[in-house]
């Protein structure tokens, strides 16, 4: 119960975070003025990497080692600003661009000057080396990282994530959009307000959470945790443990249990599949609808219209299934 109302609570959070920095998001006909900067710097070793903006997006990509390469995108809007003290507001960043260096821990995005920061967006295109660690937020923008080992951790308050070929672990956090997440070697902490979540070839495992929209995961391996408010789960060639829960949406199922597999649909359908040669315990009740299952099964207990317990060659690792309103198959 604790844990079910600390959830709700954050998505909660973000949701209001993404409604609070749709304020800062710039129309493109709301532009005063707009310039740009380019940097490279020099590092040594893996680099350290901080990367933040009130409004734009960010981009970092893996390149050339020993070197960062900066390209930045500024953007003044209207609002109380005219067009001369918005072309010296972009005059002033290009010139000296909000980018700090102590050896390899680079800090990218850090404006002092609050009359200088109001009303600007700048977005980051970074090109880095492959071993660096990462931490951007945005408050309003989408974000894309690739191919940097890690441990990257990435926020933004309204705009989509994409992730793909980390070698450590990733946290990833939208208030409201889309995450997508692809290659990924270390555990993944997934979250967002509003959006879907996807996530393929997952080697350590994931905790994905949506407060609406669907959630996909594909050759995952680990302990999987998934949950949406409202939306669909699909998991598709999972290999260790499962707890898929939705509040209204159906669950599909598919992979090779090496732990238990907790899925819960409070309002929609569970579908389950196996290998033909699976072995374990089951522990499956439909509310309103029907059970199948194909394989073996040795009941246990009381026989139910709406229950179903027992082993399926011998027992195994726990195949606990509920479905509120809905039908539960095991495949």
């Amino acid at each position: 119960m604790n844990r079910l109302g600390g959830e709700v609570r954050y998505v909660a959070f973000l949701v209001f975070l993404s409604v609070v920095t749709m304020g800062c998001m710039i129309p493109a006909w709301d532009v005063l003025a707009e310039g740009s900067f380019d940097r490279t710097l020099n590092v040594t070793g893996p680099a350290d990497l901080e990367v933040s903006t009130g409004s734009g997006s960010i981009t970092v990509r893996a390149g050339t080692a020993n070197l960062i390469q900066i390209h930045g995108t500024i953007r003044v809007q209207n609002h109380r600003n005219t067009r001369e003290g918005a072309e010296a507001k972009v005059r002033a960043l290009a010139s000296n661009p909000p980018i700090e260096q102590s050896g390899s821990v680079i800090r990218i995005g850090r404006i002092e000057d609050r009359e200088l920061r109001e009303n600007v967006s700048i977005s980051y295109e970074i090109v880095a080396p492959e071993e660096t660690r990462l931490r951007a937020r945005t408050g309003s923008g989408s974000q894309t990282v690739e191919g940097i080992r890690g441990p990257a951790e990435i926020d933004t308050g309204s705009g989509s994530l994409t992730v793909s070929n980390i070698a450590e672990t990733v946290n990833a956090r939208t208030g409201s959009g889309g995450i997508e997440l692809r290659s990924v070697k270390g555990r993944v902490e997934a979250s967002t307000g509003s959006g879907s979540i996807r996530a393929s070839n997952v080697e350590r495992g994931i905790n994905a959470r949506t407060g609406s929209g669907g959630v996909h995961v594909e050759q995952a391996s680990g302990d999987v945790d998934l949950g949406t408010g409202s939306g669909s789960i699909h998991v598709e060639g999972l290999r260790g443990s499962l707890r898929a829960h939705t509040g209204s949406g159906g669950i599909t199922a598919q992979g090779e249990p090496s732990g238990e597999w907790n899925i819960q649909a409070s309002s929609g359908s569970v579908s389950v599949q196996l290998p033909a040669n699976a072995a374990f315990d089951l522990d499956a009740r439909a509310d309103s609808g029907s059970i199948s299952i194909n394989h073996p099964l040795t009941i246990q207990g009381v026989v139910r219209k709406e229950e179903l317990h027992g082993k399926v060659r011998g027992g195994g690792p726990l195949v606990y299934v509920r479905s509120g309103s809905g039908r539960i198959a095991i495949n």
